[in-house]
């Protein structure tokens, strides 16, 4: 009997070892495994909710104005800046699949993370200096009252390679933060698992909070002409996140990076060529199915699905394989695990949507170019004061905040009641599909307020943007529009990429959600310069000119509506031919080498 009982007490004792580590493979600082009550959960995610506010603040501090430094200081019109700030931002995401390479591969994110923060400190401390001791002369110019002088082309160069350090720091450092506050939180605990799909939302929302302080107060000295201090503000803002970023350094939980994907790519392509004319049997039948220590996927098992049939071939085990002892089972390049096969499944599958998502983020990236330069068109006084035009973007932080609430609290709660069967809401692809329908309604309703801006214009003179009497208010359902978009779209987009990426991946899923955005700003770039080219030819000035009540402006917000209902059908088909991840149990990095038959 007592044996009995010491026996029982062991069994306790084990158990109530095992659960004080994470079940999700996530390891501390020296790569042990992570002690749940002293790393992650929300004391590390609260640190990097908060390091996102102030790095936030820091890159809208720069990005929300940026439009109107170009035109003010450096002299450029209103074309040529919006399609400046589009590739600017364009490149800051297109720099996000940099930082997710070195992250996922070889980096992790963690150092990944501190890396580009200090890249993107530089940057904006170099912009700082180079504005206030060369660009800004004399002392306020760059105002609507203050035009700048002419500046060399060493100043010009010197602020190029300042705002481009600031894209790559913004950009590598991104993907990877979101990421790396998810990995706090243990997906495979039942009370911690939730929390990890809530993190995201609270992320979007401490970025948009962050963007506030930006669009209000930095915006309003910015736009009389004090950038230097706009400048030091986000330079100021960017260091205090990196200090309060490496001083939670020993609560974080961490992931080992799982080696280079493009590797584990390419060895499923060319093992499939190379077994092109194999007889493949029905059912996923004789397919390798054995992790390989160091050559494939890690983390969990990704099950076998249907579809991208030839890629099964790479995972084929032909009686050529079994009879040779080593040769083809050894070598990645001929013989691939089906989950390694699974994964490039995975990011096929995903590339349909995530190429739908990029019209998307067109509309979303007029909000910081055309809409600025429609505002500034427009009355910008109510009584005494007067309203910066990039501030009016805190109406759409502000529909972010409500629409964040509004959905967690209680549309996610109604649909779930709805079905019944299943107590989750919309789906992140249902979320993303009403996010391109609001998308459509922030640009009919841009046009709309345009028609009617340009209804009320007051001519001033021939060679200046001229004003309307329309008050810049107008442009509130635009901006909240877009906010309300962004919650269903962008938040949505982040549960999904970072769902539906292998375990390997995610920082790569997130990164495909920054991309998504760098290309949409590129897309309007190129759009931009299309509409101008082919509207100059029937008119003067174009649809876009640098004075906009010479212009139709309007028509180019139609037709984005236009070209983003057309987007919407196409992700309608899409998402109905999308077929969800499925994770099995996680390796055991003790598995024998075998062949296992899915």
């Amino acid at each position: 009997m007592a044996c009995l009982e010491l026996e029982v007490c062991k069994q306790g004792k084990f158990k109530e070892d095992a659960e004080e580590f994470t079940l999700d493979g996530s390891v501390d600082l020296h790569g042990r495994s992570a002690i749940r009550t002293k790393s992650g959960r929300w004391a590390a995610g609260t640190i990097i909710l908060l390091n996102q506010g102030l790095a936030t603040l820091a890159f809208f501090g720069i990005g929300v104005n940026l439009v109107l430094f170009l035109t003010r200081v450096l002299g450029q019109n209103n074309a040529d800046a919006a399609n400046n700030v589009s590739k600017w931002t364009g490149t800051v995401y297109i720099f996000s699949l940099v930082g997710a390479f070195l992250s996922d591969s070889y980096w992790g994110r963690y150092k990944t993370c501190a890396v580009f923060q200090v890249i993107f400190v530089l940057g904006l401390m170099s912009l700082s200096l180079s504005s206030y001791l060369s660009l800004i002369r004399p002392k306020g110019c760059g105002n609507e009252l203050i035009q700048c002088g002419k500046h060399s082309k060493m100043e010009i160069g010197m602020f190029y390679l300042s705002i481009y350090l600031i894209a790559l720091g913004n950009g590598g450092y991104q993907p990877n933060i979101a990421t790396f506050g998810a990995d706090q939180f243990d997906e495979e605990h039942s009370k911690e698992g939730p929390l990890k799909v809530a993190f995201f939302s609270y992320f979007y929302l401490a970025l948009n909070l962050g963007s506030l302080f930006s669009n209000t107060i930095l915006g309003y000295f910015e736009d009389e002409g004090m950038w230097a201090i706009g400048f030091l503000v986000s330079a100021g803002s960017a260091f205090a996140a990196l200090i309060l970023f490496l001083a939670g350094t020993p609560l974080y939980r961490h992931f080992k990076p799982s080696g280079n994907p493009l590797s584990r790519f390419c060895q499923v392509f060319v093992a499939a060529t190379r077994n092109r004319k194999v007889q493949m049997p029905s059912g996923g039948e004789d397919l390798y199915d054995m992790d390989r220590k160091g050559t494939s996927t890690h983390g969990r098992k990704i099950l076998y699905t249907d579809g991208f049939k030839f890629l099964d071939r790479a995972a084929f085990i032909s009686s050529r394989d079994l009879e040779d002892d080593k040769g083809a089972l050894d070598n990645p390049w001929s013989l691939c695990p089906i989950s390694q096969v699974e994964e490039v499944k995975c990011i096929l599958r995903l590339l349909p949507i995530w190429l739908c998502t990029i019209i998307y983020s067109v509309v979303f990236t007029q909000m910081a170019s055309l809409f600025v330069e429609q505002g500034a068109a427009m009355k910008t006084t109510v009584s005494n004061f007067r309203i910066p035009p990039a501030s009016m973007s805190s109406f759409d932080i502000l529909s972010v905040a409500v629409f964040i609430f509004f959905y967690r609290r209680v549309l996610d709660p109604f649909v779930g009641k709805l079905k019944k069967s299943d107590s989750k809401g919309l789906t992140e692809l249902q979320r993303m599909g009403v996010g391109l329908v609001i998308a459509v309604l922030a640009m009919v309703s841009a046009g709309i307020v345009e028609c009617y801006r340009l209804k009320y214009a007051k001519p001033l003179c021939s060679h200046c943007n001229d004003t309307s009497s329309l008050s810049i208010l107008w442009q509130i359902p635009q901006y909240a529009f877009i906010g309300a978009s962004e919650v269903f779209m962008y938040v949505g987009q982040l549960e999904f990429f970072n769902a539906q990426t292998p375990d390997g991946l995610k920082s790569f899923g997130s990164a495909l959600c920054m991309t998504s955005i760098s290309l949409g700003n590129y897309v309007s770039s190129i759009l931009v310069s299309i509409v101008m080219k082919i509207s100059t030819e029937y008119h003067t000035t174009g649809w876009i000119p640098g004075n906009l009540n010479k212009g139709h402006l309007d028509r180019f917000y139609f037709l984005l509506a236009a070209l983003t209902s057309l987007d919407l059908i196409a992700y309608i088909a899409c998402a109905k031919w999308y077929k969800c991840i499925q994770l099995g149990e996680k390796y055991d990095e003790n598995d024998e080498v075998d062949n296992l038959k899915v």
